[in-house]
């Protein structure tokens, strides 16, 4: 209950506080192409209930339908002011009224989209327990998402093998501690890391490191980003995911 009035006090508020800025932002994404400068994005919520997630369109239209779910930094899909749109996470900003309408939480598990849902793993489907959020641990950790799929020949294999893994332990490890300070920490981080990255994974490993979260040294070295990432099996799996199907 008290999470629930938070998520609603304080994302009004930062919808009010940041209207006219979304407003601008909104207009210049529409003026670029004349099309609607919402995209409506099919998540997977909590319990397996489908739902739509609004975000500010900073892709051309109709670049879903490429079949391409993962977006690597020099995808020729986002546009030139969706650049600027990702790179300061304006696109999520909107997400605040699926937390107000009741579909998401501030913080918890990121939704995703169906058919990577469909491909979970049973200790994967944990990560359905709860509401999905717009930021945790994980969006901090791998706000670089774009960066680390940059070149790659298959983007969307690519996170399977490299992000996957650590962003759904760090969904598994945020469930089993969640609690308001660490709401509140890892929305201050997220704000953080917009302006300095490695300071806010510095924090991010000082919380898994907290005796409460008390997440295991491998996590807390994916977690620290000092290292390139590398392959591994997702949770509940023995083996690297070698294809999407």
């Amino acid at each position: 209950m008290l999470k629930r009035l938070f998520d609603i006090l304080f994302s009004a508020a930062i919808l009010i506080v940041l209207s006219p800025v979304l407003h601008i932002i909104l207009f210049l994404v529409w003026y670029q192409d004349r099309e609607s400068p919402f995209y409506i994005a099919p998540r997977v919520g909590k319990d397996g209930k489908p739902f739509k997630m609004i975000k500010v369109r900073s892709m051309i239209v109709g670049a879903d339908k490429t079949g391409v779910d993962s977006t690597a930094g020099d995808d020729k899909r986002i546009t030139a002011i969706g650049k600027f749109v990702r790179t300061w996470k304006v696109d999520e900003i909107m997400q605040l009224w699926n937390v107000v309408a009741g579909d998401m939480s501030l913080v918890g598990p990121r939704p995703n989209v169906p058919r990577e849902v469909a491909l979970y793993t049973e200790e994967e489907k944990k990560l359905l327990s709860v509401q999905p959020g717009m930021t945790d641990f994980s969006s901090i950790v791998f706000s670089d998402e774009g960066d680390i799929l940059h070149g790659k020949p298959d983007p969307d294999l690519a996170y399977h093998q490299l992000i996957r893994p650590g962003k759904s332990r760090l969904g598994l490890l945020y469930i089993k501690c969640q609690s308001l300070w660490i709401d509140l920490a890892i929305i201050v981080l997220t704000v953080v890391a917009l302006i300095d990255r490695y300071s806010a994974l510095r924090g991010v490993e000082f919380l898994l490191k907290n005796p409460r979260v008390a997440a295991d040294a491998e996590l807390i070295e994916i977690a620290a980003r000092r290292k390139e990432l590398q392959p591994l099996p997702p949770p509940g799996a023995t083996e690297i995911v070698q294809s999407r199907a």
